[in-house]
């Protein structure tokens, strides 16, 4: 996407972990966005018929938060908007991988994005990994297995994201390379570029807006890169994501 997304009349809906909740509401925001981060279950509906948007993301689970994601679900696909599920943790809880595919069963998501642990673990129920962090070494082949076959089976497209970003779609693969080791050493990126995701397929749901997405949250990174520090790294990053196509 050449110009840089997002009105200011899109409302992005995110039920999102706390841990990250105020990096992907600025995220939203540097995209030229509105962010709101509703998750009591007695709002979610209303506030979700309102969004052009919708992110589900599994970072940090409660009983409330799984109930608001249902509600929120349903009355996305009701009104017809994009729904992102950022499967955070899939690869190393059976809570969590048991979630996802409750979640799965109740609606329909634009995108399914993980990094390439997680959609590996989505694909194979014997995959475990530790922590919400991909493997070093994965198989990029076997990546590409996995995401063309949950792209496949949920009639989704499918983001698996890491050095390289892997994104499947009607039997076809796209690779997104670039970005900076640094977007590892802090937390809530992967988050951040789910809610960047999820902005972009506010203005068009298709797979070009996936991939636009992550090339441009990799552009934004490499931008970032400092020897200052990870604060300094967090800081520029969100000076990037505000500028035009990151650059």
């Amino acid at each position: 996407m050449e110009e840089k997304t997002g009105q200011k009349s899109r409302l992005i809906h995110c039920i999102t972990n706390p841990i990250s909740m105020n990096q992907c509401a600025n995220t939203i925001l540097a995209l030229g966005a509105r962010p709101i981060m509703a998750e009591h279950p007695d709002e979610v509906a209303e506030i979700t018929r309102t969004a052009s948007s919708l992110m589900l993301n599994l970072g940090s689970i409660t009983e409330a938060r799984i109930t608001s994601m249902r509600i929120s679900l349903r009355e996305a696909n009701g009104i017809g908007i994009p729904v992102t599920l950022d499967a955070v943790g899939a690869a190393c809880s059976t809570m969590r991988r048991t979630l996802v595919k409750l979640l799965l069963s109740s609606g329909r998501f634009a995108v399914i994005k993980g990094n390439c642990s997680e959609i590996i673990a989505l694909y194979d129920d014997t995959y475990k990994a530790s922590g919400v962090d991909a493997k070093e070494g994965t198989d990029e082949d076997l990546v590409m297995q996995a995401a063309l076959a949950i792209s496949a089976k949920y009639k989704t497209i499918v983001a698996a994201t890491g050095k390289t970003d892997i994104i499947a779609s009607n039997g076809e693969i796209r690779k997104i390379e670039g970005g900076t080791a640094q977007l590892s050493q802090v937390t809530g990126t992967g988050c951040m570029l789910g809610a960047v995701i999820a902005t972009y397929l506010a203005d068009k749901n298709d797979v070009q807006s996936v991939a636009d997405a992550c090339a441009f949250f990799k552009r934004c990174g490499a931008k970032a890169q400092t020897d200052k520090g990870i604060g300094t790294f967090m800081v520029n990053l969100l000076d990037a994501l505000g500028e035009k196509d990151g650059i």
